[in-house]
């Protein structure tokens, strides 16, 4: 197999550049397409894909998806980008490069359940699925084939036009020998691509390439390695491997392996996830504890939500503060046990605020769960100093299986009005 379209899935060679089959010019060709196993889903501009699928006026718009002007930009559709907006991105300098963009306040409990629905997907081809958020995942279709009756690369076609056709939203493939390439790969060709990335090419594909490509080289990073003389991975093929540990520690040696396409990391299902967090920026300063201790439910109701969907837990709650001047205080508290129910996060994280709120106003709040765990170790023991936290429990298993099966909005509580 060395041809796939991936519109019709046709594997039969192509005729010139179109697909014999369906005539689609979306052909992909590689002379290892059946035999790489590793890869990498992103889904295109997440949030906002979302957004465009429910409210089909904001199609053929400019979207950021953000908090009001002294937020910033969760993330942009590809027309906005267009313009210069990017992810992280103050939301006034934002809306100065694309003062036509609609602005809309993300829901992350919408994204939360689209992208459990793509979950379930992936789990259909293969258990060896490691999450690195929301809308993107390594995939490990090792030896696969034969359950499936097709080789990877079809199979993964296939998964990006299922999440297409039935949740309406786009995703890009990487497909490598491992993990780094196969991240890469899936930025290639966004949005909806597929990108290759083979053994036998390995080498002269890095080659060609700015170290800016290897994770962890960021922005400062990547300025001390220019002015070390390295600014492509062919510059760093010419150093030795000792005297890049020496400079950069254990970084440098994994720049020497990475630079040379190796990288032993193995897909996991267990998860590396070292928080989840929830924040939102006020258009004005406040110090309202009402205005503050509503916003505190409803991003912990999101802290809780992407727990559960991740099957996770955290034995810290961690409160965020930020003044007007930009500095920040934070306050923590250690739980008996770890949990991932929203009334247990609000009930820890409520007095740390009470005992915060003289020091405001405050321009920013936000909530985090750390020292994570499986879910499985979750609330497992009732807190035999509040007669009610047993039935709260239940109370909000059964809401979550309601909102489950009748969607997120089919029960709100009053906090969450707020």
């Amino acid at each position: 197999m060395n041809s796939l379209c991936r519109d019709c899935l046709s594997t039969e060679p192509p005729k010139g550049r179109r697909c014999r089959k369906c005539g689609s010019p979306r052909l992909l060709t590689h002379t290892e397409l059946g035999s790489l196993s590793i890869a990498h889903m992103d889904c295109d501009a997440f949030y906002a894909s979302v957004e465009k699928r429910d409210n089909p006026d904001l199609r053929d718009k400019p979207v950021i998806i953000g908090g009001g002007k002294r937020g910033v930009v969760s993330t942009a559709c590809y027309i906005a980008r267009i313009k210069g907006v990017r992810s992280a991105m103050p939301m006034f300098k934002a809306l100065a490069l694309c003062p036509e963009a609609v602005v809309v306040k993300p829901r992350m409990e919408k994204y939360v359940e689209v992208s459990r629905e793509i979950r379930s997907l992936m789990e259909e081809l293969t258990p060896v699925i490691e999450p690195l958020s929301l809308d993107e995942a390594f995939l490990d279709l090792t030896g696969t084939e034969r359950l499936h009756g097709a080789p990877p690369s079809l199979m993964m076609a296939q998964l990006v036009r299922r999440i297409e056709q039935e949740l309406g939203v786009s995703a890009s493939v990487g497909l490598s020998h491992n993990k780094f390439l196969a991240k890469i790969a899936s930025d290639l060709d966004k949005p909806r691509g597929f990108s290759v990335i083979g053994v036998a090419e390995t080498d002269d594909f890095l080659s060609r390439q700015n170290v800016s490509v290897i994770w962890g080289v960021g922005r400062a990073f990547r300025e001390t390695l220019e002015r070390d003389g390295i600014r492509t991975i062919a510059d760093l093929k010419r150093r030795e491997r000792k005297s890049l540990a020496e400079r950069y520690g254990a970084m440098g040696d994994r720049l020497w392996h990475l630079a040379r396409g190796q990288d032993s990391r193995r897909v996991s299902s267990r998860s590396d996830t070292k928080s989840i967090s929830n924040e939102t920026t006020f258009s004005e300063d406040t110090i309202d504890p009402d205005l503050l201790e509503g916003h505190l439910w409803r991003l912990g109701e999101n802290v809780s939500d992407r727990a559960k969907a991740k099957d996770l837990a955290g034995r810290v709650v961690a409160l965020k503060l930020k003044r007007s001047n930009h500095s920040s205080l934070s306050r923590r508290i250690t739980l008996p046990e770890p949990t991932q129910l929203a009334h247990v996060i609000f009930d820890a994280a409520k007095p740390l605020l009470e005992r915060s709120i003289s020091e405001g106003p405050f321009r920013l709040i936000g909530v985090s769960l750390t020292n994570l765990t499986a879910g499985s170790e979750a609330d497992t023991s009732p807190d035999l100093l509040d007669a009610s936290a047993k039935a709260r429990t239940a109370a909000e298993r059964a809401t979550d299986a309601i909102r489950d099966r009748f969607g997120k909005d089919a029960i709100l509580k009053g906090r969450s009005l707020r």
